[in-house]
């Protein structure tokens, strides 16, 4: 694990730079992101607030994802990070309790901020040991992605807020059309767009809300992880593993070939650009789940200030500005996020009179902070290496969540210090 070794050293040059920033003179604040789309909109913000803050001139630094958590631990490491990065959930808490990123307390305290502001579940997931360490930035709904045209052809209603998973497998089973090679639902092996988004629905959790305990080898994770491997195995009205490997689900979806597919907020700007997905699909709430909610886990990125930036006031007040209304309307308006300041998506809703944007905005009330611990990673690799075998009929879905679970409360207990 990166930061086993280096957290000492982390911690003593954080305390020794953490009263290094003055206002006297012109500085140059670097800010790593990995989206080279949303870097166009972070230049604009970045620009904006040079306006206001002349002495303060700020350099985006862009590092495709594949690659940005490798270089950013080497950069925190050498102490030639970032000023100011972006932060997920899944890795707040290893870089929060491992002293690489600054507590906001005292600032946040300082300017008023009010973090309330904020969705609540995304505020939460950067809270750890009670202190904030980041300003949200975005926040990811979700909904039911569908293709209207199909729907039309066979005759079937489209999705709308009554629907259950129930529904779901109904009309996916009119839908599916093997002599066109036409499926009526893909269901992919995978967590975030997949059984993140029906776990909690069927009384099931991933990780227990202190974080020491998992929770996939409980009934209701169980059942919500088995509706998907259902769509494979048991209705056999969404592609095979195999398939969904070899050909991106969303490439299903825009291409006509899958008729439904659970998707995010961030997608629709992506839908849009292949010419038959614009014309051919639209967006529904998430369907209901055996316990009648559609509640799911939500990812968003959020700013955070690194621990050994030279000028952490200057840092301060540009995370402060990264987490106004103003930037966060900025964002919105280009319909790729959903910013996590409340009240500030009415822009992304409109952004895409095509589909029902509006759909992402109001599934937010039901979002949950997304699972994490302070090495994540290690525990969410590992579940969907091993749900494979579900999915692919070689285990039980029971099975594989039991074997799951252990391997999970290893790595849990081995985190607490």
């Amino acid at each position: 694990m990166f930061f086993a070794t280096v957290t000492t050293a982390v911690l003593v040059a954080a305390s020794a730079c953490s009263g290094g920033g003055n206002n006297s003179g012109p500085v140059t604040l670097t800010y790593g992101v990995w989206d080279v789309t949303q870097a166009k909109t972070m230049q604009k913000i970045a620009n904006e607030f040079h306006k206001a803050h002349p002495n303060i001139t700020v350099k985006i630094q862009v590092t495709p994802f594949d690659s940005y958590w490798t270089k950013l631990q080497t950069a925190v490491t050498a102490g030639t990070g970032p000023d100011v990065f972006w932060m997920n959930t899944a890795n707040a808490k290893l870089y929060a309790t491992n002293g690489a990123i600054l507590d906001l307390d005292s600032d946040i305290k300082k300017s008023g901020v009010n973090m309330n502001n904020y969705v609540d579940a995304i505020r939460e997931a950067y809270t750890v040991n009670g202190k904030v360490y980041a300003i949200p930035k975005d926040v990811n709904g979700f909904g039911l992605c569908y293709n209207k045209t199909l729907f039309k052809q066979a005759g079937v209603q489209p999705p709308n807020a009554s629907w259950t998973w129930n529904d779901v497998i109904s009309a996916a089973k009119k839908l599916t059309d093997p002599a066109k090679h036409v499926y009526g639902f893909v269901a992919p092996n995978t967590d975030e767009e997949g059984w993140y988004l029906t776990v909690l629905q069927s009384g099931g959790q991933v990780i227990t809300p202190e974080g020491k305990k998992s929770g996939y080898d409980q009934p209701g994770t169980i059942t919500g992880i088995k509706f998907w491997t259902d769509m494979v195995l048991k209705y056999q009205v969404s592609p095979t593993l195999q398939q969904t490997t070899d050909t991106d689900p969303e490439a299903m979806l825009t291409s006509g070939k899958v008729a439904m597919r659970y998707c995010g907020s961030w997608e629709p700007e992506e839908l849009a650009a292949v010419p038959y997905g614009k014309a051919n699909l639209d967006v529904a709430p998430l369907p209901k789940g055996p316990n009648g909610n559609r509640d799911f886990y939500s990812n968003g990125l959020a700013n955070v200030i690194e621990a050994k930036t030279k000028h952490p006031e200057q840092a301060w007040e540009f995370v402060d500005f990264l987490g106004s209304k103003r930037a966060a309307e900025l964002q919105a308006q280009t319909g790729t996020v959903i910013p996590a300041y409340k009240g500030a998506a009415g822009p992304y809703a409109k952004s895409m009179p095509q589909y029902d944007m509006q759909v992402f905005i109001d599934a937010l009330p039901d979002s949950k902070p997304f699972p994490a611990s302070e090495n994540t990673t290690a525990w969410s690799d590992y579940a969907t290496q091993q749900f494979a075998n579900a999915w692919t009929g070689k285990a039980s879905v029971a099975d594989v969540a039991k074997q799951v679970a252990s391997k999970m409360n290893q790595d849990l207990a081995a985190e607490q210090h």
